[in-house]
């Protein structure tokens, strides 16, 4: 049966970065689910076996329906961002909508104990490689009818909202996300481009396997109440609350005021709330 996501979603390209694992690689398998009869996916992350077993996947699950695009990118390199973009085959080079997922997280040190090349990694990952991005689907999106059309879809963190002891550097980051997409939101705002932030709470994933569950050695790691913990942890696995989330602004609106989403709440993580 054919579903308003469905048709929303038909004919579209979708391009979602660090997609071989978590939140990006459940964001792939949704949108495909949502849209199996005609969507493009441009599947991108460092590590290309697992995008190649994401793409075998959804072919054998779905059919020739989706076609994907693995594509092997270090988003902590603009040059690379730039070249694979320009390079896009033409049946994938009309991006609709932009899923930047792709962030890490080095270490748990704290100041003034911080490696200098873990501050550089982390904000060349998060922070510039989101950035260069964005800028370079958005000349796509800016060609597209009278005043643009697309969807910017940005993956923050409540820890952009609420730093915590060992993760200073990456808060900071995801700080910078959280106003580089605001301020974005507003100057594209006579656009039909949508930006669109999404904060969820902690997900587990291979980024930062050490510090994600509500484990006593987390606990210790982070300077929090088992209490503390379990809140932050809002009861978030494999990026699953974050998918919804997405799967409902899909089906919002397509007015060009409506352009955010925070998951906010720590207790319960589909609670969000949206905002002109």
């Amino acid at each position: 049966m054919t579903t308003a996501l469905s048709k929303r979603l038909s004919g579209k390209t979708i391009l979602i970065t660090g997609a071989s694992s978590g939140i990006g690689r459940s964001t792939a398998l949704e949108f495909a689910r949502s849209s199996p009869t005609s969507l493009k996916l441009i599947l991108t992350a460092r590590r290309l076996d697992n995008l190649k077993k994401l793409a075998s996947e959804i072919q054998s699950e779905l059919g020739s329906g989706v076609q994907c695009l693995p594509l092997q990118l270090d988003m902590s390199d603009p040059s690379a961002i730039v070249s694979a973009i320009q390079s896009l085959p033409a049946e994938y080079a009309q991006i609709d909508i932009l899923v930047n997922n792709a962030g890490l997280v080095k270490g748990v040190a704290k100041s003034p104990e911080i490696d200098i090349k873990d501050i550089k990694t982390m904000f060349d990952t998060n922070v510039t490689g989101l950035i260069t991005m964005t800028q370079e689907v958005m000349k796509i999106m800016l060609k597209r009818g009278e005043s643009g059309q697309g969807d910017i879809i940005n993956i923050g963190s409540i820890a952009g909202r609420e730093g915590y002891q060992g993760g200073s550097i990456y808060c900071a980051t995801k700080a910078a996300v959280r106003t580089f997409t605001d301020a974005l939101r507003r100057e594209l705002v006579a656009s039909r481009i949508r930006v669109i932030e999404i904060d969820p709470g902690q997900v587990e994933t291979v980024r930062s396997p050490n510090v994600v569950t509500c484990s006593e050695q987390s606990c210790k790691l982070r300077g929090w109440t088992s209490e503390l913990a379990k809140r932050r942890v809002a009861a978030q696995s494999q990026g699953i609350s974050s998918v919804l989330m997405l799967r409902l602004l899909v089906l919002r609106s397509e007015k060009p005021w409506y352009h955010k989403v925070f998951l906010r709440s720590l207790t319960n993580p589909l609670r969000g709330r949206s905002s002109p």
